[in-house]
């Protein structure tokens, strides 16, 4: 896949931006500032730490496929359980890998000086559904509109075809999550703006298989649903393709890839 030289933005003037060693003054390519999210993501992880450690159980395989990626564009493609508590797990395990950490999450010292090239697609009805989630879009949500689904109900309209555009800038940054699916559901189809996503930015892609998530916590991710669930992060090998493969092939092979091919025994046959 193609490195790309990661972008850098500053509030400071060139070039008063090259003396901000510690990166006080950086800002996202949306404008906001890095110093602020880095602050966000430790005081969730904080919050959020003990609903992974003691409450439930988490078990992180495959970290070390995350040491030596590029600073930039890197697109984890995972299977989707609830709206939140998916992506603060990942920013954990990718805020630990920072700091040196492999496959586990304690202790969690990482979070007194967190990643913050850390973006993640969201559906824009999700991140406007109250207090918290506003706060959680700081934290480096891309927001699309579903042209398919809105409020639960299956829809039909225009293509958001600016997303495309806010998670190029996004991935020439930094890391992207996405949940391919676009739902929660299980074995839901790959939407094509995925393979969209690989044809135009040739990222690299790390799949990722999670589990558990759905019994320990409510469909937001927010409220614990069950406590001592084993929860389950598993990063794969980057996924190998061509920019020029077609768009149903790349489809087949992330659905493969984050496993969500649905089972023989689930198929019904007319």
């Amino acid at each position: 896949m193609t490195e790309k030289k990661p972008t850098r933005y500053s509030f400071l003037p060139k070039p008063l931006d090259r003396l901000d060693f510690l990166g006080v003054f950086e800002k996202d390519p949306f404008g906001n500032s890095l110093f602020i999210k880095r602050i966000m993501i430790a005081i969730v992880g904080w919050i959020t730490y003990f609903r992974y450690t003691v409450y439930n159980k988490i078990t992180i395989e495959g970290a070390e496929h995350l040491k030596d990626l590029p600073i930039n564009n890197v697109v984890f493609l995972s299977n989707h359980q609830t709206y939140f508590a998916d992506v603060i797990a990942f920013y954990h395990i990718f805020c630990s890998v920072k700091w040196g950490f492999t496959n586990t999450i304690s202790p969690p010292v990482y979070l007194f000086w967190p990643r913050a090239r850390n973006y993640y697609v969201a559906a824009s009805e999700t991140m406007k559904g109250g207090l918290v989630p506003r706060i959680f879009s700081l934290g480096g949500a891309i927001q699309v509109e579903r042209s398919w689904r809105a409020k639960g109900q299956d829809v039909k309209r225009e293509v958001d075809t600016t997303a495309n555009d806010r998670i190029a800038a996004a991935l020439e940054h930094g890391w992207v999550v996405s949940f391919p699916q676009g739902t929660t559901s299980p074995y839901a189809p790959i939407r094509k703006g995925t393979a969209h996503i690989l044809k135009n930015n040739n990222p690299i892609v790390i799949p990722v298989v999670i589990n558990g998530f759905r019994r320990a916590f409510d469909k937001k991710g927010l409220r614990i649903k069950k406590r001592n669930t084993q929860l389950s992060v598993r990063f794969k090998p980057p996924l190998h393709y061509r920019e020029d493969e077609p768009v149903d092939t790349l489809i087949d092979k992330v659905r493969a890839a984050i496993e969500q091919d649905i089972p023989k025994e689930k198929l019904t046959w007319l």
